[in-house]
């Protein structure tokens, strides 16, 4: 491994090559930049599981913006900048990620028992049945076709024998007065 600047021109110089076409030397320089991309993204992002998918985004981020390196520069500086940023990014989206994820592995066992949650769901049915008992009949058959069986509004259209518009209209209508219903 060349050390020091020597090392920051021999990538620069790879890059400039590779910039005019010569693959060699954009193989060559990506091999190189290897050690650096990994140092910088472990540095940033600890070294998890994620190092390596955090190294190979980096080298697809150099490859699409390859042409944005000024020959003449030291290249380092160029590729710590884009490893750091991808490591940033893969931070924030893990930590999106991970306050969606449930942890516990009997949070799914919720629905196991055929039998769970029967009295719940009961409830629910006569709840929605109150609800949508002051409707008007297009405005219940809108409602149980659109959003509770989901069918597409074409679907809906062919069943019940309203146009789409009026569907729609329905649709919007029974929602409205549920949740005036509700509110009340």
């Amino acid at each position: 491994m060349i050390a020091g600047s020597a090392h920051q021109e021999s990538l620069g110089t790879l890059l400039a090559e590779a910039q005019h076409g010569d693959r060699d030397a954009y193989r060559r320089f990506l091999d190189g930049a290897m050690p650096l991309l990994r140092r910088v993204a472990a540095r940033r992002a600890g070294a998890g599981p994620d190092l390596e998918d955090i190294v190979q985004d980096a080298l697809l981020t150099i490859h699409r913006v390859r042409h944005t390196y000024t020959p003449g520069l030291p290249a380092e500086p160029w590729l710590a900048a884009i490893a750091a940023r991808r490591a940033i990014d893969s931070l924030r989206s893990r930590g999106r990620i991970g306050a969606r994820e449930l942890h516990d592995p009997l949070a799914l066992e919720t629905f196991a028992d055929p039998q769970a949650n029967r009295e719940e769901a009961g409830g629910a049915s006569r709840d929605l049945d109150r609800m949508m008992a002051d409707l008007t009949p297009r405005q219940k058959e809108a409602l149980k076709l659109v959003k509770l069986k989901q069918m597409s509004l074409a679907e809906a259209s062919l069943v019940s024998g309203q146009s789409i518009a009026s569907l729609k209209v329905n649709v919007h209508r029974g929602i409205k007065a549920m949740a005036r219903k509700l509110g009340a």
